[in-house]
């Protein structure tokens, strides 16, 4: 079972190896990277060449790490046992499997993909150190214990906001995702823009790596946002021609795909004011 990249997703080679190392050591692969280079992506380019469905745990701020495992669903219950309902007395009808419990279960081998992990709180991790651990839980309602039929790839990704507990990365195979160089970027514009005409695509990624480059910029434009961008040039049939710009023109063309807050706009305005009062 190994991993090499697929049609769709333009996998480096340091990439590559770090999947197969998780999988063959079957630890959680943790991808680290700026937003928009690909790491969700990966879990599903992953399953997709290993032929394996996915379980998406998409993590948000009020995320904790038991609903991972399952819910009791206390309310329900009260209500129909108001009702006379006679499931009510049958416990394991109020509860609610989560995505691990899901995964534990599936027929078969699955990735679970757990996103953006940093998003919860700092103890999240570690709360789910040990059913990662063991791939196991115990559900205390119905005094069962769910275990893993068939271990599931596990893909965890985060962007940095904030640092995982020692613990956490002890268990974990990690990669980064380094940004792409220009040649790899081409690689991944090809991939989803086939044909682009290379004058235009290199007078493109040329002016989009010296915005990524500008000192003081806020938000540096990623990999997501360098596609729309293009996908917008393509549209409107612009050539190599029609970005070229001068010294008093510092933005470029539908900068708004690249360029997302106020701040960054305004840097790029007073650099063609300044090249302006230079003439």
């Amino acid at each position: 079972m190994k991993f090499e990249g697929t049609d769709d997703y333009v996998a480096t080679r340091d990439l590559t190896v770090a999947v197969n190392a998780a999988v063959t050591l079957e630890r959680p692969l943790l991808v680290k990277g700026e937003p928009g280079t690909g790491k969700t992506e990966l879990a599903r380019q992953v399953a997709s060449a290993l032929n394996l469905r996915i379980i998406e745990w998409n993590i948000k701020s009020t995320t904790r790490a038991h609903q991972g495992l399952y819910e009791y669903d206390a309310v329900s219950r009260l209500r129909d046992s108001q009702l006379g309902d006679e499931k009510v007395h049958d416990v394991a009808n109020y509860i609610r499997p989560g995505k691990l419990w899901q995964a534990f279960t599936a027929d078969s081998k699955v990735v679970l993909l757990i996103d953006e992990i940093d998003k919860a709180d700092i103890e999240f991790p570690n709360d789910l150190l040990q059913e990662l651990d063991r791939m196991e839980f115990h559900v205390y309602e119905t005094g069962e214990t769910i275990r893993a039929a068939h271990r599931p790839i596990v893909i965890i990704t985060s962007n940095n906001e904030k640092e995982l507990p020692d613990a956490f990365l002890r268990r974990c195979f990690f990669h980064y995702i380094r940004f792409p160089d220009m040649e790899t970027m081409k690689k991944i514009v090809e991939v989803h823009h086939p044909g682009i005409k290379d004058a235009l695509l290199t007078t493109a990624l040329t002016q989009f790596y010296e915005i990524r480059d500008q000192q003081g910029l806020k938000k540096r434009p990623s990999t997501s946002e360098v596609l729309d961008w293009l996908k917008l040039l393509l549209a409107e049939d612009l050539t190599a021609d029609d970005l070229r710009r001068d010294g008093a023109d510092a933005l470029p063309r539908l900068h708004g795909a690249l360029l997302k807050n106020e701040q960054d706009v305004h840097l790029f305005e007073r650099l063609a004011f300044m090249a302006r009062r230079q003439r």
